[in-house]
């Protein structure tokens, strides 16, 4: 059959064809959209969309009125009819038409080159095949030619009126999952159920608005009209609701109205999709109840902590009245931005967050405080706060209650930093006070150095857990290789795990390269096997104390006067850089970390107090990898265990670290 044995016609330049149809929309979603908003214009009650299982053919299939050959030719088949001028509203249910320009129909090509329309009405059925192929052969011949798509007839086509649409040939393969494309496809709608008189299913089941998969996240909601109070209703964990109005008042006009809600979820995280990874922060506005923008959020730039909580449902009918102009983009995905309307929608939606926001921190900070105060021991040191530092500690937890933090236990971390920075604070507001004390007042004084101790024991305590978390990981290396280059690593900026003394070890660069070379030097002269057992030297100080460390391989086994020799060289080089600096009485120690113990220690039964005393002389030591952990670990928790007077925010963190709290939610 020829192309003019057709008897379809499909009149438009084929050039505008190309470029408004093969490329239209970019995802399956919003294609199958503008199938199912054709069966709603044709006053279907029922659309059943099908995907093959191996992702090459879908198929949309309608209870509509069905179209004609004519219709076909004259409606269908004619891009950029615009239906509205002869039917604004459908015969049968009075739907306003969500139809337009008809050029929905073209997305189609987006994800198919086959495009099978069969079609029954009461007094006849047909269809037709539209080939991409084909079209853009056309393009190719001449411009401005008429394509014929090919009449086609099955029997497979079901006994009752409607159309069903077939795609075949696809793009590409519909890697999909089923609840992925429902969610979406939910959202797309809000016409679904029997008040609607339409049902959507997709593979035999019916889509319906639980499918959205957002409404159970919301923990408050500001609603719109009716639609917001079915959001509400639907929000199975709102726990604040706030009616507001949905009138616009303009300049020029005031029956501009929204309907719709907007909400904050509990969580940031509960916004990310845990199956496609793609979040739903977003507002996105409905017109005739379709999607027509996917977020009109993302367009205000807001950095508050808040908006990371947002999503909401926006419907504006107001965008899209007969007789105005079309206020969507050719794509058909959204809304052209400096429409007067659009711009009216934004200043309403803009003045809404503002309003949002503030409620939001006074709700959220409100909801920290329950959440603290759930904890027993928060509960606790709250109550002996007084008012103003009540208040004060009510908005630190609710600032903390807002971050987005998921994680309980991480929160719980939050709250203990909370209370120390909190102490730190009070801290110094007392300190600011001293200066208008009289010397006969000295209550304001003692408590200040009070609390200063309580504070340098809770945070000491925090540095001490957080050092015996290292000293574990340490031993917790069975490789000697492993731990040989671990504390190679960090005992040179760790002074502590040799002495807990050694808080603050410091070193200058221009002394450490003077005592560096002159150590240097002396190695030069070392014997081989010294060299070889020597891993790496480091040079600190600490109290007015100049220390040299020396990492022994630990897989050498040494003798103490091989040791002796070799550190008396090191200690006459390095007094004599201390000498050409003015500092030649500055005390000078020697630590050697080993990893076996000294031959000579076990040759006699006092011959490790033997080499003790021998090394002593020379202000040196010995230390095996081993005892250095052991010994690191044992005097932090010596420590812990003997703080019981550290003071009372000490008391708090530690009991609220010890008890396993897993939820600091309070109950609802």
């Amino acid at each position: 059959m020829t192309d003019s044995d057709s008897k379809y016609r499909m009149t438009l330049s084929l050039n505008v064809l190309k470029h408004l149809g093969f490329g239209l929309y970019s995802n399956v979603p919003t294609v199958l959209s503008e199938a199912v908003a054709n069966a709603w214009d044709a006053d279907a009650e029922h659309v059943s969309i099908k995907i093959d299982p191996n992702g090459d053919r879908i198929e949309i299939l309608d209870d509509g009125h069905g179209m004609s050959v004519e219709e076909a030719n004259h409606k269908f088949l004619v891009v950029g009819y615009e239906r509205r001028k002869t039917e604004a509203i459908t015969k049968k249910f009075h739907r306003p038409v969500m139809g337009r320009k008809g050029i929905g129909k073209l997305s189609l090509f987006s994800i198919a080159r086959t495009i099978e329309v069969y079609s029954r009405t009461e007094e006849e059925h047909h269809g037709f095949r539209m080939d991409a192929d084909r079209i853009e052969q056309a393009i190719k011949d001449d411009e401005e030619t008429a394509y014929y798509p090919e009449s086609i007839y099955s029997d497979e086509f079901h006994s009752n009126v409607g159309t069903r649409i077939v795609l075949t040939n696809m793009k590409r393969k519909l890697h999909r999952t089923s609840a992925a494309l429902r969610r979406r496809l939910a959202r797309r709608f809000s016409i679904l159920g029997a008040s609607h008189h339409f049902e959507m299913e997709l593979d035999c089941k019916p889509i319906t608005i639980h499918d959205r998969g957002y409404h159970d996240k919301i923990q408050y909601i500001w609603t719109f009209g009716s639609r917001g109070i079915e959001a509400k209703s639907l929000a199975s964990n709102v726990e604040n609701v706030q009616e507001r109005t949905g009138e616009i008042t303009t300049g020029e006009r005031s029956n501009y109205r929204v309907d719709g809600w907007i909400g904050t979820a509990r969580e940031a995280g509960q916004l990310k999709e845990s199956d496609t990874k793609e979040s739903i922060n977003k507002i996105v506005i409905m017109v005739r109840g379709k999607l027509a923008q996917e977020d009109i959020l993302e367009e205000f730039g807001e950095g508050g902590i808040y908006s990371k909580y947002i999503i909401g449902e926006i419907h504006a009918d107001f965008l899209d009245i007969d007789g105005q102009e079309d206020i969507a983009t050719t794509s058909r995905q959204r809304i052209i931005e400096d429409d007067p309307r659009y711009q009216t929608l934004r200043s309403k939606v803009r003045e809404e967050l503002k309003e949002i926001q503030r409620q939001w921190s006074d709700l959220r900070n409100e909801r920290g405080r329950e959440s603290a105060l759930h904890v027993p021991q928060i509960k606790e040191w709250y109550s002996k706060l007084t008012p103003d530092h009540r208040n004060a500690a009510k908005k630190l937890f609710g600032r903390i209650h807002q971050l987005p933090v998921d994680d309980e236990s991480e929160k719980r971390k939050l709250f203990v930093s909370g209370i120390l920075a909190f102490e730190s604070l009070k801290l110094r507001h007392i300190l600011y006070r001293l200066d208008d004390v009289a010397i006969e007042n000295l209550g304001v004084l003692r408590e200040a150095f009070i609390q200063l101790d309580d504070l340098e024991a809770s945070v000491y305590y925090q540095i001490v857990k957080e050092r015996l978390q290292v000293i574990r990981k340490l031993r917790g290396l069975a490789d000697e290789g492993a731990r040989e280059r671990a504390m190679q690593e960090h005992l040179y900026k760790h002074l502590w795990l040799l002495d807990p003394s050694w808080e603050r070890a410091t070193h200058t660069e221009h002394m450490e390269t003077r005592i560096k070379d002159a150590l240097g030097g002396v190695y030069d002269s070392l014997t081989a096997d010294q060299r070889s057992a020597r891993l790496d030297i480091y040079y600190s100080t600490t109290g007015n104390k100049h220390v040299i460390i020396e990492l022994k391989r630990a897989s050498r086994v040494l003798v103490t006067s091989d040791l002796y020799v070799q550190l008396a060289k090191y200690r006459i080089a390095a007094r004599k850089v201390l000498q050409s600096m003015g500092r030649e009485n500055e005390p000078l120690e020697f630590v050697c970390v080993v990893g076996r113990p000294l031959r000579d220690w076990h040759d006699t039964v006092d011959g490790r107090d033997t080499s003790r005393s021998s090394l002593e002389a020379l202000g040196a030591r010995v230390v095996s990898y081993e005892e250095l952990i052991e010994n690191a670990q044992q005097a932090y928790q010596d420590y812990l265990a003997s703080a019981d007077d550290a003071g009372r925010v000490y008391r708090l963190i530690e009991s609220i670290e010890r008890d396993d709290l897993r939820d600091l939610s309070p109950p609802r």
